[in-house]
């Protein structure tokens, strides 16, 4: 288990991200497993054992030279593992479009940079809708809500931040999302009734998309295998391990490996209980269509 920590990258501060703690890990491991310790790693590289261990914490960023010596050591000769090595470690120099937003937004920098590289996301949400599928005006309203002890230009930045986060979708090749929706979402009024009319008219617009499924998960399903509420299970391609993603009253967790599993197989047992896409769509019309 992951949990999140403030700071954004190695510029602005030496704290550690999602994707250098990975890259720290399996320098860990494939310094265990080739029997060597950190100190003849760094006399192989000339550096000291400080440099070494911050590479392996994922404090210090691993240098292009620095990779590919140390898989020159550790014997990597599989042309494919060391070509996702390195691009893991390329990704952890890599700064997006949230870099330049203050401080106190650098903490949700690891899920930005995780849903941006995500090839798939299976989404379950029981309060709001997700902040992908959110129209301007519904998250300002759920910004405002959440928000709602911070200054007017936090809000405005934390909306901007959301609605550029949606380009992903706009993307030549933009993730599969199978978006899961707890059926009080649906009725929860998010700012007017009119604001709501033109947030189910836009979710279901986007449900036409071949790379969006969305179902809701009826009232009648009764109690379920998620009574702790909503998750976002990510997708990952090579190099990168699937994460789960929670949100918590303390911050947010981010789990991989092994601890992805029960969510997984969670997420199938609520999709299966859920009603099927046209229903789920035939439900968000009537919506749409009751007068206010």
């Amino acid at each position: 288990m992951i949990v999140d920590q403030k700071g954004s990258g190695m510029a602005k501060a030496k704290t550690a991200t999602l994707r250098s703690r990975w890259l720290g890990r399996r320098l860990r491991e494939l310094r265990q497993a080739s029997g060597m310790s950190i100190q003849e790693v760094g006399e192989f590289l000339q550096r000291n054992m400080g440099t070494v261990s911050r590479f392996e914490n994922g404090i210090y960023p691993v240098r292009r030279p620095d990779m590919m010596a140390m898989l020159d050591l550790f014997g990597v000769s599989d042309s494919r593992h060391r070509e996702n090595l390195m691009r893991l470690s390329e990704s952890v120099w890599q700064t997006g479009w949230w870099d330049g937003y203050p401080d106190e937004f650098t903490e949700f920098v690891d899920f930005i940079w995780l849903e941006a590289q995500a090839v798939g996301q299976r989404l379950f949400d029981t309060m709001l809708l997700p902040g992908l599928l959110q129209t301007e005006r519904y998250a300002d309203a759920a910004i405002r809500a959440a928000e709602f002890d911070k200054p007017e230009e936090h809000i405005e930045q934390g909306l901007e931040v959301r609605l550029q986060r949606q380009e992903l979708l706009d993307r030549e090749h933009p993730p599969i999302l199978q978006v899961l929706l707890d059926e009080s979402v649906l009725y929860r009024q998010v700012g007017s009734a009119e604001v709501m009319r033109d947030q189910l008219t836009h979710l279901l617009e986007l449900s036409k998309r071949p790379n969006i499924h969305l179902r809701v998960l009826p009232f009648s399903a009764g109690a379920h295998e998620s009574p702790e509420g909503a998750f976002k299970y990510f997708v990952m391609d090579d190099p990168y391990p699937d994460v789960v993603y929670v949100e918590t009253p303390n911050g947010a967790l981010y789990l991989e490996q092994t601890e992805t599993a029960p969510a997984a197989q969670r997420y199938d047992r609520l999709w299966g209980k859920s009603l099927k896409s046209d229903e789920s769509a035939e439900l968000i019309s009537a919506l749409i269509e009751e007068p206010s």
